[in-house]
Parts: C-alpha cells; structure tokens; sequence
C-alpha cells in the first residue's frame, strides 16, 4: 500500500472525540437555543409551518384587510430590494506575492468521491498542479466505497503527487459527504479547508487569490463564484449559466449590506477554527454547505464571496436529473430553518443577518408553498391572487438582478461589455427556467410535512470529457 494511502480503519482511534462530538449534537435537546440543537422533528415542524402557511393565506383572501397587509409587506420587501441592488461589493484582497512563500497559510483541499472514474484524473491533475508550493498545502480524496475504477486511478495517482492522500471508507460508512468529511478531518493540517467536488475544474491561481480573503479574522469561510462548464448543451445547462449569476449577484450584494453570505458545497473554503467551533459537518443533513452556513452565522462568524475566480462544475442535462439535485437543494435547505429556529428567532446571528435572511426565506420558500392556496381562492372567489404584489416584485427584482449578474460575470471574466440585448434574452431565457424552483419548492415543503426525513439522495452522475 502507498505511503499516502489509509484505510478506514487506521483512523478510528484518532476520530473518537470527533465522533462523540457530533454525537453530541444530534443528540441535544431542541431547547437548549444553540445551533448545536436536535435535529429531529423535522416532519412535525415542516407540518406546522405548512399549517400556517395555507390557513394564513386563506385567511388573507377572507378578511377585508387582508389586501393592506400584503401592502405593506411588499413595501418592507421593495425598500429591502432597493438596498440589495444598490449595495456595492466588497473590494477583495490583492493576490499573495510570490515572496516569503514559507509563511503563507497550510491549506486542506478535500474531496469526497464515490464512483468519479470519469473526472477524479483530471481534478487529481489540476489540484496537484496549482500556483501554491506543494509543502503548503495538500490534498485528500476519500473514497466513499467507489465500486468503478475511481479506487484503481487514485492508486495509481498516490504513486506521481506527493500531496496526495487517499482516505478509503468501508461500506458499512455512514453520513453521506459530511460523513466523509468528519473522518478524514482529524489526518488534515490545514490551517483552512477547502473542499471540492470531483468533477471541479479549478484555476491554478485560485489558492493565492481566495487564501488572502482569510486575513480579516472575522471571516469564518470564503465560497468562490460556481461556474457552468458545459454550458451549450442544451437549454437546461444554459439556464443554470444564468441561475449561476444570479447567485453570484445575490451572494456579493448581500454581503455588501451586513447580510448571509452562503457556502454553495464546490469550491467553499473554511477556517479549520471556525469549522471547530461549528463542531464539523452535519451528518444529519442531505446539503452539509447550507447546514454549515447557517451555524457558521450563528457562531459570528462571516462568510466571504470571490466572483473571480471560479469554480466550474457541470451543469445537470436531463429533467431527470435537474429534479432529483433540485429537491435534494430544497429539501436541505429547507431543513436549516426548521432545525434552527430558535436560535435564529432570538436573533443569534445580529439584526442585519436575520432580516436578510427572513427576506430571502419569504422569496424562496414562503411565496413558492403560498402560491398553490392562494391561487385556489384567487379561482373560487373570481380574483387576482393576494401574493400578487409581492410575486410580481420578486418576479421585477430576478429580472434585474440576474440581468447585472450576468453582465458582472462576463466583464469579469473576458474583460468586455457584452451585448445588452443579448444578455437581456439570456435574461429572460434564465428567468423562465428558473420557475421550476416554484414546483419544486412547493411540492418539497408539502412532502416534508408528511414524509419522515431522508439523508439519501440520487447521486448527481459526472461525465467528465463525454459531457
């Protein structure tokens, strides 16, 4: 066996304390008001909130002032929405010199792999090639049990980089990717962690370019921009260029208010003594980033954005596809507001962050689960849907945001102003892919109110090359 190469067994010594640790969490009472609280009664939870939501939006199309109160919510979330598009983002860092390489920080770059035959040669390549002396950083791949030829190519690999290290889990593993994660972390020295997918495609600069970001102490993680790297393949992939952006937009303006910024999974970077704090990664949780968002803010500590560079990732081809990743998005994210509410309610994570991301909670969950009662009343009793004001605000602000998104990411990335009708037709091309997340948002917070929780998904397939 290669020097760089573990079993699953040779660490269960060392990963004792993380174990019991993460036990702990999962095992301490809703009560406690920490984000380190049960995680159970989710079902429970997501059936109150669904209760709520539907009898309140009935009630809102029954009562004579129902109207003024949509009103005025539309007024606190347009003022809310001027902000955000008028914010300006945070200048970062200039790049790490090539001088006095010895001090710059040791860096863990982690990968969970299961089954990637098709592109862990290639991520392996281009995260053992990158512009950061080899001595300071390096990278681990834990192999989830892959039953392809994803064991025989990292061998194979151990053999040409010295940084390279492969964790091997044994089939019995549990905890998905946090799982994963959790056991190799106590092996890893790095100052900050990095973790990637396996069909990642990194730019050799980007570790001298996001590790500055990590010199204000208050930044507990920085996430680079996602970008789509088969992008012409059809329309689905072309939309998700556009849900890219508009991310990316939303992820720069927010921050540049005081509000949430957000791990995205691919390309996220963490301050091993933040991630300490947070007590590791969730293993009850099917989306470790947005779970480890949350009790990042929680924690005070901020999360940073890079919009150069990216990360590229491929985007999804089928509808198949799209829909299994999309519920898996919705449902984890869906299920940090149930686990963490009573933290966030008492108001843990500041004024500004709290708001920001009750703003963003209506827009992504609420408005998506309301729109199926109050589209019914709007039929039984003959008239517009009460949500309207704020659907067509939210609908006005997309359109916007991911207009200047995509204008942004392209002067960024080729130095040039682009068409604007042309980006305007990718704009409404983007828009109207993005309704799919009104169907699945709804049909997810629906399923959650009846179904027990699930921590197992349908594994999102990588093509490499062939895509």
């Amino acid at each position: 066996m290669p020097a760089n190469s573990w079993p699953e067994n040779n660490s269960y010594d060392e990963l004792d304390e993380l174990s019991s640790l993460i036990s702990d969490i999962s095992q301490t009472e809703e009560s406690d008001k920490t984000p380190n609280q049960r995680y159970g009664g989710r079902r429970r939870k997501a059936a109150i909130v669904l209760t709520i939501v539907w009898s309140g939006t009935i009630a809102l199309h029954l009562l004579s002032w129902g109207s003024w109160l949509i009103l005025g919510l539309t007024t606190l979330m347009g003022i809310h929405a001027i902000r955000v598009l008028r914010a300006r983002p945070h200048a970062l860092p200039e790049p790490l010199s090539t001088e006095n390489q010895d001090s710059w920080p040791f860096v863990s770059l982690l990968v969970a792999a299961k089954n990637e035959e098709a592109v862990i040669e290639r991520l392996v390549n281009t995260l053992c090639s990158l512009d950061y002396p080899s001595y300071r950083y390096e990278l681990w791949v834990i192999d989830d049990n892959s039953t392809d030829k994803t064991s025989l190519l990292l061998k194979q690999l151990t053999q040409k980089y010295e940084q390279l290290k492969v964790f091997r889990r044994s089939s019995g593993a549990t905890g998905g990717k946090s799982g994963a994660l959790n056991q190799v972390l106590p092996l890893t020295r790095g100052d900050i962690i990095a973790v990637f997918d396996a069909d990642a495609q990194v730019p050799k600069d980007m570790l001298r370019r996001v590790v500055p970001v990590f010199a204000k102490e208050q930044v507990g993680a920085v996430q680079v921009q996602k970008a789509i790297s088969n992008p012409d393949v059809n329309l689905l992939t072309m939309g998700q260029v556009a849900e890219m952006a508009l991310d990316s937009y939303f992820q720069q303006q927010r921050i540049a208010l005081g509000g949430i910024g957000e791990l995205r999974g691919n390309g996220e970077f963490i301050r091993r003594s933040a991630l300490e704090d947070c007590g590791g990664f969730n293993e009850e949780t099917i989306t470790d980033d947005l779970d480890l968002t949350i009790r990042l803010h929680l924690e005070q500590w901020d999360i940073e954005f890079v919009i150069d560079p990216a990360v590229e990732e491929e985007g999804v081809t089928t509808t198949i596809a799209l829909w299994h990743q999309r519920n898996r998005w919705a449902e984890g994210g869906y299920q940090r507001y149930l686990d963490y509410w009573r933290p966030i309610f008492a108001g843990s994570m500041g004024y500004r962050k709290t708001w920001d991301l009750f703003m963003f909670w209506i827009t992504q969950y609420f408005l998506p689960t309301a729109a199926v009662p109050d589209f019914l009343m709007a039929i039984a009793r003959n008239r517009m849907p009460v949500f309207s004001p704020v659907t067509g605000l939210m609908l006005t602000m997309s359109f916007i945001a991911m207009f200047r998104g995509l204008r942004r990411v392209n002067q960024q990335q080729k130095a040039t102003i682009p068409n604007p009708l042309l980006t305007a037709l990718n704009t409404l091309r983007g828009n109207l892919y993005m309704l799919h997340w009104v169907i699945v948002m709804a049909s997810t917070t629906a399923r959650m109110s009846v179904l027990p929780k699930r921590l197992k998904w349908v594994k999102t397939v990588h093509k490499g090359a062939e895509s």
